[in-house]
């Protein structure tokens, strides 16, 4: 495996992380819904991933539900003093795999206490709240509720640090003005950039931004463009894709998600992947260009 040293650290609050981090997402069943074909490979991956050097791993309840942190679990526990396992709450799964809204008091507070029992921690690193008010993308609504939820827990000892998901700047700020967030997770890539200025702002405030579907989801990133990159630096679409993000910013932490022991090492490799001023500034144009398929469903962006 590569060397992910390369990709440099950056702090999730308390805890300094490894910018390549992954995401278990994809280890669940098809539709993030049920158990894997193969738990076993799914747990290998893990391992894998952990062998590697991997530190920093993103996970919910609500991905199977249960499934990916109840992997975790098995192929991870007693864990490794530097990991810093990152989960979500905000949402459930209904009996026919749909996302539902999740945000009362009780509902959190319930959430919190799944991921404790699933994954056998006595408290979690990094709880990410996520914001139900949009689905296809980041939409206004007042989170204090269920921030208030969520600090309380914090105060019980239950939760370390808290961070955001699926959010407006507004909401950051109203997040900001109740609690210390640690980190913000949206959607964000080579053709999805809306959230460059908003990168910036946190990297100044000393913010994780950790960018979902970095790769573009369940429908990944075609560029002409990106391929003719890859081809000249002798590299794959997608480890192009991932260096330029750790090159983007330096408090964007990447998780990306694979069930594939072979796209695992593939994407760790991106953290040796160095790329020459010319080739960024040719990637910078992709966002602008219509030669690119992206992940717009909003079941695909719901799914984060």
């Amino acid at each position: 495996m590569s060397n992910i040293d390369q990709s440099g650290t950056f702090k999730l609050g308390t805890r300094p992380v490894r910018r390549l981090g992954y995401g278990a997402m994809q280890l669940a069943g098809p539709g993030v819904f049920g158990p894997p074909k193969d738990p076993d490979a799914a747990r290998a991956v893990l391992r894998s991933a952990a062998a590697g050097g991997v530190n920093h791993i993103d996970t919910s309840d609500f991905y199977g539900p249960y499934v990916t942190n109840q992997l975790i679990r098995e192929a991870l526990h007693p864990y490794p003093d530097d990991l810093v396992i990152v989960t979500k709450i905000g949402a459930r799964r209904g009996a026919d795999g749909a996302w539902v809204p999740a945000t009362s008091a009780a509902e959190l507070t319930s959430a919190v206490h799944d991921n404790l029992r699933n994954l056998r921690l006595e408290v979690l690193d990094v709880v990410n709240l996520r914001s139900m008010f949009g689905h296809g993308a980041p939409a206004e609504g007042s989170l204090e509720p269920q921030l208030a939820a969520v600090a309380e827990l914090q105060q019980k000892g239950l939760v370390r640090h808290i961070g955001v998901s699926n959010v407006t700047p507004t909401q950051i700020a109203e997040a900001r003005r109740m609690c210390e967030v640690v980190c913000v997770q949206n959607l964000y890539n080579l053709a999805h950039r809306r959230d460059d200025a908003l990168i910036d702002e946190l990297a100044r405030a000393g913010i994780a931004y950790v960018p979902y579907f970095p790769l573009g989801g369940f429908t990944p990133l075609q560029s002409s463009v990106l391929s003719d990159v890859a081809q000249r630096l002798g590299a794959t679409p997608m480890q192009v894709a991932l260096a330029w993000l750790l090159r983007r910013a330096p408090n964007i932490l990447l998780i990306p998600g694979t069930s594939s022991l072979a796209h695992l090492r593939d994407n760790l490799a991106a953290a040796d992947l160095d790329l020459p001023d010319d080739a960024v500034a040719a990637l910078d144009g992709i966002s602008a260009s219509a030669n690119i398929r992206t992940p717009a469903t909003a079941r695909a962006v719901a799914e984060a």
